[in-house]
Order: structure tokens, then sequence, then C-alpha cells
């Protein structure tokens, strides 16, 4: 691999929590960032407090609501076309439960919400930039779960992305 000043990468679910937290993280030790979220307020808010704490200002910010497989897509579109490169692709970003765990939510495309963000929008968006990681090999991709019980799942969807080189 190359050194972290030298990678770019692009990181899911960045508005908050892990994906922030790492986000920050890479940012200091030098690497170029493209950050993704759903939330099109909070992204410039989140990419300028990043530049100014680690004075890495090699940061994008990419909106995409990962409920809708559209946006998916157009969000691999965007990065294939901004980036020549690609060395991570981290999918973070995840949906939990609501206030009601019973309520059944959906997707914009009818799937059930936790699993179209959850596992679908993942599988697609590294489905859409194998070309690009392949072509930036060695690179890795990192599937973030929330609990063992989803392991699985992530494991499955990503072992045909794991023989990149």
């Amino acid at each position: 691999m190359k050194p972290i000043e030298e990678q770019t990468i692009l990181i899911t679910g960045t508005t908050s929590g892990l994906g922030q937290e790492l986000a920050q993280a890479l940012a200091r030790q030098g690497a170029s960032l493209l950050l993704h979220g759903r939330d099109a307020d909070r992204g410039p808010g989140l990419v300028r407090k990043i530049k100014e704490a680690t004075g890495n200002h090699r940061i994008q910010f990419y909106r995409a609501d990962l409920s809708s497989l559209a946006e998916v897509g157009e969000l691999a579109r965007q990065v294939i076309s901004d980036v020549a490169r690609l060395d991570a692709l981290v999918n973070n970003a995840g949906v939990g439960f609501g206030q009601d765990a019973s309520k059944r939510e959906l997707s914009q495309n009818g799937y059930e919400l936790r699993f179209a963000v959850n596992y679908l929008a993942p599988y697609l968006l590294t489905e859409r930039m194998l070309p690009l990681l392949k072509a930036s090999s060695p690179a890795r991709i990192v599937n973030v779960a929330s609990s063992d019980k989803h392991r699985w799942i992530s494991i499955t969807l990503c072992s045909r992305a794991a023989t990149l080189g």
C-alpha cells in the first residue's frame, strides 16, 4: 500500500459517529478524503471543521441518500468522474431503528429501510466502484457492521470484492 498521504479514501456516513471520527483521524494523517453524508447542510460544515482542525485541505463532500439506489449510483458516478484513483472504500453509513422499532419503514425503492441502507447500498456502491478500485490496486474495501448479527451479511456482500489484489 502507498503511504497514507498518497491515498484517496471514500468514507460513507461521515456526518456523525464513527465515520466522522475516522475522517478526522485520516485527515490528520494527510489522506485525501471523499466524505459522504445524507445531510447537505451538515456536510460542508463538517469539511470546514476537519480542514481547520487538521490543516488538510484535500477533502471533498458528496451528498447522497443511501435509501435511494439511484442516488447510490449517482454517488459512484460522481466519485469516478472526480478522482483518478481510489485506495480505499469504507462502507460505514448505516441506519438503525427509529423511536418505534416495531414500525416498518421503507426505502425510496420500496425495500425495508435498514436492509436498503445497511446492505443494498454498500453492495451497489462497491460494485460500481470496483473498476476504479481494481485499477488502483492494491485497494481495500472496509465494511463496518453495527453488531455481530449483521456481520455475516456484510462478509457475504463483500466476498467478491475482497479479491481486488
